[in-house]
């Protein structure tokens, strides 16, 4: 472990970020003790933070969060605790490099969407249920609703607002929204963990806000969705 932490330390100070290792490892062991004495009320908004970052940013989130669990930083639910593997998290380390510049490019931040519509949410849903996945078949489901349900409010929402920045010729209204939604998944990660009420009064706003946005946006989700629908219907005629 003090290894990690000491490869943790130097990857930071590479990229200029010059934090001791002592307050690295204070950080990490506040949010495995604020996980470990999680309630009902905190895992469910564990489960609405998966969900509703991964409409924004599903590689991250699976990333994040695994490397969370494997470096200590976070006790993971025994249903999410795949999340650490190796393997999964090379691959989900790999996407959220290809996704990180994909999503900053105009135009192929919206393919990149588009091609996106029907994993994000599905994913949402699993990583919610796996929150409660060793606990009970009842909660799983109420949880994959909830978090299926806000990943396809912040996909929806990003989509129709990426669609609307496409309109601008210029590309740093792209790379603005792209990083402004890499804090917030890292954010609503973190406050869940640590601040699950103030995390649920905060997700609450920001979901109205998304289908404010979203309704008045509307005409450019209609146009994505008939990409979508192009796109299936070419698939269909193709096979």
């Amino acid at each position: 472990m003090d290894s990690l932490w000491y490869s943790v330390v130097q990857w930071l100070h590479t990229l200029g970020l010059h934090v001791d290792g002592q307050t690295t490892r204070a950080v990490g062991e506040a949010a495995a003790r604020a996980t470990a004495t999680l309630d009902t009320p905190g895992l469910l908004a564990l489960a609405a933070a998966l969900g509703w970052a991964s409409g924004l940013r599903l590689y991250a989130v699976v990333f994040i969060t695994g490397m969370a669990g494997l470096a200590g930083w976070v006790a993971l639910p025994e249903g999410l605790q795949v999340l650490q593997h190796p393997a999964l998290l090379v691959a989900s380390g790999f996407m959220l490099f290809v996704e990180f510049f994909a999503d900053k490019i105009p135009g192929l931040d919206s393919v990149w969407d588009l091609l996106h519509t029907v994993i994000r949410i599905p994913a949402g849903a699993a990583l919610a249920a796996g929150v409660f996945g060793a606990d009970g078949t009842t909660m799983a489901a109420v949880a994959a609703l909830l978090g299926g349900t806000l990943a396809a409010t912040s996909q929806a929402a990003k989509t129709t607002a990426r669609a609307a920045i496409n309109t601008s010729p210029e590309p740093f209204s792209n790379v603005s929204a792209s990083l402004f939604e890499d804090g917030l998944v890292v954010g609503a990660l973190w406050l869940a963990l640590t601040s699950p009420l103030v995390f649920a009064g905060v997700l609450f706003v920001t979901v109205l806000a998304m289908w404010a946005m979203t309704w008045v946006l509307f005409k450019f989700l209609r146009a994505v969705l008939r990409r979508i629908s192009s796109f299936v219907s070419g698939s269909e005629r193709a096979t």
